[in-house]
């Protein structure tokens, strides 16, 4: 049966519909994929990650393909690679996004999670592309209390590190950060503990659900085009 597999419990079949996951490598996906693998009815088969093409890294975040790379295999997922230019407009974002969904719902996958937490306008936008290749939007995470979220984050073992920084909302000194206790204590109040708003993006490199640690260096932290961006390299 396309899409679907079957899981035993208690003697009794249970349909779980395979999904996509929209990957970004940070804190609200990974936290994405912990819930989805909790559903009952649902079970996440793939990564799908956006790149850009000029900088061979994930698309805002600023993460080096091979982590990317190191994280899927350390999960034990396949990962689907979409490609844009730097710069690229919606129309040409939508384009390649659309491309990879219609070649997977192909496949018989027609649901897609998503880490997004209480943006309307983010919803909206997802909702309506995904309608134009007959594809149904998951959220698990909606509306969840993002202080607590986060520290829920911290407190199941999560790893991560602070890749991107908006400067209009930290300064420099938060970039390249682990993203821990004291990380979110230090976070002045108009800003959203889980960085909703884009004042920060974060790179995961363990927890609950890695077979193993993504080993990790922390390189410069450089600002380009508005962002600061920590430089992660393998360890």
């Amino acid at each position: 049966m396309a899409g679907l597999s079957i899981k035993r419990a208690r003697g009794i079949n249970v349909l779980r519909a395979k999904a996509i996951l929209s990957w970004s490598g940070g804190k609200d996906s990974s936290l994405a994929l912990q819930e989805a693998s909790r559903s009952a009815d649902l079970e996440v088969a793939l990564l799908l990650t956006t790149l850009t093409r000029d900088f061979d890294r994930v698309s805002m975040h600023g993460v080096r393909r091979v982590l990317l790379n190191m994280q899927a295999r350390s999960l034990r997922l396949p990962l689907d690679e979409v490609w844009i230019g730097k710069g690229a407009s919606n129309v040409k974002y939508s384009s390649a996004m659309h491309e990879a969904l219609l070649r997977h719902r192909a496949r018989g996958l027609r649901r897609v999670v998503f880490g997004d937490l209480f943006l309307e306008d983010i919803r909206r936008f997802r909702e309506d592309e995904l309608s134009k290749v007959a594809m149904e939007g998951v959220f698990p995470l909606w509306m969840k209390d993002t202080k607590r979220l986060a520290a829920q984050f911290v407190k199941d073992g999560f790893k991560a590190v602070v890749c991107t920084v908006d400067p209009k909302a930290l300064d420099r000194s938060y970039c390249g950060r682990e993203f821990d206790e004291s990380f979110l204590s230090d976070l002045p109040p108009s800003v959203d503990p889980c960085g909703e708003n884009g004042e920060f993006h974060t790179f995961v490199y363990d927890g609950p659900m890695f077979e193993k640690e993504v080993p990790i260096r922390k390189g410069g932290v450089v600002l380009r085009e508005g962002f600061y961006f920590a430089d992660i390299l393998p360890g």
